[in-house]
């Protein structure tokens, strides 16, 4: 039921709002000049063809003749197009490949919540799911011709596949996401790192060492029911064995919750080594398509197709920031509530010392960040047709001293972001996460708020699944569909033109 209610509720704002962008902008804009000629061409037969200025694989256009394939005989019947395929190939026929994608990322995402919290009710699931589909920059490319929803759709196909140990799957739709965006390398890489972690902690050797450890549990707890019992029998003298027992019994439990990253990286490679034949085994799909990619680059030159020079691969530090800060305030209620600062000041008062100097660590490294590693790209600078321009000039770069004032904004954000996810995931899942994120962020010159969106879903389906009750869904569902009325407004109905150049501009992430 959930998935049908998913597809439905998802394709009532798809299709009408689809239909209306359509209406007012029917032209190619911005990069579907590249892309949908690039796909027409693809229409017409001509897979020879390749425009030098696209800079992704051609997976999207492969994807959309099969979608405008399965179109092609009931188009013939209604007579909305004439016996040539190639004629199909409108751009808004087009653009409703995202369409159909966006309906299968709701359905994937209420999947691979269902999977995550196995506990949650239908219905939260659900409004979940539908949240998610609303995230404004996943929303509002669902009605243009770009990569990025099917990216999204077939990364979150692919990390499904992973969870439901289906490696040979998950390969697959790993190398669809990779000829559709080939960033999507490291996802795969993180995608297979998760999955390595989930089966080495269900190994014999963990089931048992985690038997140990709830036996040792069920003792201490028998120990401390029995200490209750004989306290209500015992004179108050000898409270002071009492306390005693029960101070042993904390320390058994802290000194098993406090283990560490160093530990956890221990184990886990210790019981991969003891078990590397079977893991190579199991997950010799991926590292196929990993050494075919490397291949590739090699052959390619380089990891972009086109338009090389423009992007340069370049130590860009300060994107991690920019991710953190977005991330934070797409799903403010999570992070800026005053529980969540509760939670992440007993967090650092819980072992100060170390606390207070990953703090410090954290804050040099930003301040580091932000003043050596802070890309301003030519594409940025120049195109006043891209949010991000007016967030470098307004408020990063309004004063010299303001990117260093943002920094212990980037760092709390990190912070509220790692301590969510740690809740849920272990430690060195957590540092996978964060490694993947600046693998794919740190050599980005340019300011993307669209890179910014499988990192972002990631936390969100392991970090909310727990944490977060109805309001927290709600207040955040409100702020997407604000931003969201506010963007399409201003792409829709404000547009402008520039002095150097003809033709209408609208205002676009």
């Amino acid at each position: 039921m959930g998935r049908l209610a998913i597809a439905a509720i998802t394709s009532l704002w798809v299709i009408p709002m689809s239909i209306i962008v359509n209406h007012i902008v029917p032209d190619p804009y911005m990069d579907e000049i590249f892309h949908v000629p690039q796909a027409q061409q693809y229409c017409n037969g001509n897979f020879r063809s390749w425009d030098p200025m696209i800079t992704t694989p051609p997976g999207l256009y492969y994807l959309s003749l099969a979608h405008v394939a399965s179109l092609f005989p009931g188009m013939l019947l209604m007579r909305t197009t004439s016996q040539s395929f190639s004629e199909a190939c409108s751009t808004s026929v087009l653009r409703s490949t995202n369409a159909v994608f966006a309906v299968l990322c709701g359905v994937l995402v209420y999947e691979i919540i269902r999977f995550l919290g196995p506990s949650l009710s239908d219905r939260k699931a659900t409004l979940m799911a539908l949240v998610m589909s609303l995230y404004p920059l996943h929303w509002f490319f669902t009605f243009l011709y770009y990569t990025d929803v099917a990216s999204l759709t077939t990364f979150l196909a692919m990390y499904l596949a992973c969870l439901r140990r289906r490696y040979i799957l998950s390969a697959v739709f790993g190398t669809l996401a990779i000829l559709i965006r080939q960033t999507n390398v490291v996802w795969m890489l993180f995608v297979a790192c998760s999955g390595v972690l989930d089966f080495t902690l269900d190994s014999p050797r963990k089931m048992d060492k985690q038997k140990v450890n709830k036996d040792l549990h069920q003792s201490i707890d028998r120990k401390e029911a029995t200490l209750r019992s004989n306290l209500r029998n015992r004179k108050p003298d000898n409270n002071l064995d009492t306390r005693d027992s029960f101070d042993r019994g904390k320390s058994v439990s802290s000194a098993e919750d406090t283990s560490g990253l160093v530990y956890d990286v221990y184990d886990v490679i210790s019981t991969s080594w003891n078990m590397k034949w079977k893991i190579l085994f199991k997950f010799s799909p991926f590292i196929v398509v990993v050494v075919a990619f490397g291949i590739f680059i090699l052959w390619n030159g380089g990891i972009v197709l086109g338009a090389k020079e423009a992007h340069v691969v370049s130590p860009h530090f300060a994107q991690i920031m920019y991710f953190s800060l977005v991330s934070a305030l797409f799903t403010a209620p999570l992070h800026f509530s005053v529980e969540q600062v509760r939670n992440l000041l007993q967090e650092l008062r819980g072992n100060w010392p170390l606390s207070l100097l990953l703090t410090l660590v954290a804050l040099v490294a930003g301040f580091a960040s932000v003043h050596f590693f802070s890309l301003a790209h030519p594409y940025l600078l120049a195109d006043n047709r891209h949010y991000p321009f007016y967030l470098w000039r307004k408020i990063i770069n309004a004063h010299w001293l303001m990117k260093y004032m943002l920094v212990p904004v980037y760092v709390y954000s990190w912070f509220s972001i790692l301590t969510l996810l740690a809740k849920t995931r272990s430690k060195i899942w957590v540092l996978v996460y964060f490694l993947a994120t600046c693998a794919v962020l740190v050599p980005t010159p340019l300011i993307e708020f669209r890179y910014y969106t499988i990192p972002f879903y990631i936390f969100m389906l392991h970090s909310c699944v727990r944490s977060s009750g109805y309001t927290t869904w709600l207040l955040t569902g409100t702020i997407f569909v604000c931003i969201n009325v506010f963007t399409m407004a201003m792409f829709l109905f404000r547009p402008f033109k520039w002095s150097h150049e003809d033709g209408v501009q609208r205002f676009i992430w």
